[in-house]
């Protein structure tokens, strides 16, 4: 009998919820096997790294810390969303577990890191590429000086753990972030709702990286975070999140001042689509600003339908719905989630522009 979408929603629900459950056995079962060739190894070779058994029980320690704070991020998760509530029962019946899969599990460890991203320290020099000019065009487009900035309505899909969203609230402007990955929700959920004070948590957001480390230390380094105080708004700022598919969500016309993507239109199966929403849901006037690569993330995936376009094809897509360009730089260097010790970092040569819906159509 085929599901309904209910029924599909609260399982994919609970996977998400059992991949983070499962962190600690899954991390644990590639550190025995660190140990397991370790023990394989010749003697003389094994006196060679005598301290390499101490180095994996630290690892473990660092494991089970990070395991502390995922009890706290999915603790009462069930009651995230204001419009439901998930229940672990379907028709009365418990709702049968969903083992994660291995790209699950890949998530779970890539939302540790967005706390690096987004609420630490560290991250500063990467919000810094990836915000900041973002943050400065706004400005540049509302400044608070000339008008009052809560009147302007602010969107950010794709808006992660929150940071960009909460900055642009933290100057005044009506801001919302709009997330639809449960990994993303969840974390964002615990950093704005539950952290009331700086550096009041720590994680080890490396102790997965098992290669391109220049020595043990570097990959049971730990990070602290928040490294401000999330509940530190203004009593009139206007900030919310909203769950779920851009696409679904935002159907509106003539509703948003201003549509910050960073980091997101590469996330759709078919970037034309969000284009054509972008431009439905702007006011007339009202402008879009872009920051971030064209990874494409549906790529290769198998089952997963996916048009990659070059930027040339994008640009031209953009200009054909109506929109106007203002401002385009390209080769903007741009950094996600990156080990700044790590012997291998990835750097991406982001797009930067700004467009704007006329306010006219002609």
């Amino acid at each position: 009998m085929e599901k309904d979408e209910e029924t599909l929603e609260k399982e994919h629900f609970f996977r998400i919820l059992n991949a983070f459950k499962y962190y600690r056995t899954y991390s644990l079962r590639r550190v025995e096997n660190a140990e397991k060739n370790y023990r394989q190894l010749p003697q003389e070779h094994q006196k060679m790294i005598s301290h390499f058994v101490n180095h994996l029980n630290t690892i473990r320690a660092c494991i089970d810390h990070n395991y502390e704070i995922i009890k706290l991020i999915i603790k009462d998760t069930e009651n995230i969303f204001e419009n439901k509530n998930h229940t672990e029962r379907q028709n009365g019946e418990p709702i049968k577990p969903i083992p994660p899969t291995g790209f699950d599990m890949d998530k779970v460890k890539t939302t540790l890191k967005q706390f690096v991203r987004d609420w630490s320290e560290l991250g500063k020099e990467e919000r810094r590429c990836c915000y900041e000019p973002v943050i400065n065009e706004i400005l540049k487009r509302f400044p608070p000086h000339l008008c009052n900035p809560v009147d302007v309505t602010v969107l950010v899909p794709g808006a992660g753990l929150g940071r960009l969203a909460f900055e642009l609230a933290k100057l005044g402007y009506s801001c919302q972030g709009n997330e639809w990955s449960l990994f993303m929700l969840f974390a964002s959920n615990f950093v704005l709702n539950k952290c009331k004070d700086r550096n009041c948590f720590r994680l080890y957001p490396w102790v997965h990286q098992w290669t391109n480390n220049e020595s043990n230390s570097d990959q049971v380094e730990a990070v602290t975070f928040p490294d401000i105080n999330p509940s530190d708004l203004p009593e009139n700022s206007n900030f919310s999140m909203a769950a779920g598919d851009f696409l679904e969500v935002y159907k509106d016309p003539d509703s948003w001042d201003c549509v910050s993507t960073v980091f997101f239109i590469d996330t759709a199966h078919n970037i034309i689509q969000y284009i054509e929403t972008i431009w439905t849901i702007l006011k007339p006037g009202g402008i879009w600003v872009n920051l971030g690569p064209l990874l494409y993330h549906y790529a290769d995936i198998p089952n997963e339908m996916s048009i990659e376009l070059s930027y040339e094809d994008v640009k031209n897509i953009i200009k054909q719905t109506g929109f106007v360009y203002e401002k385009e730089e390209t080769k903007i260097k741009t950094t996600y989630t990156q080990n700044p010790k790590s012997m291998l970092n990835y750097e991406y040569s982001s797009l930067f522009f700004v467009v704007r819906k006329p306010a006219a159509e002609s």
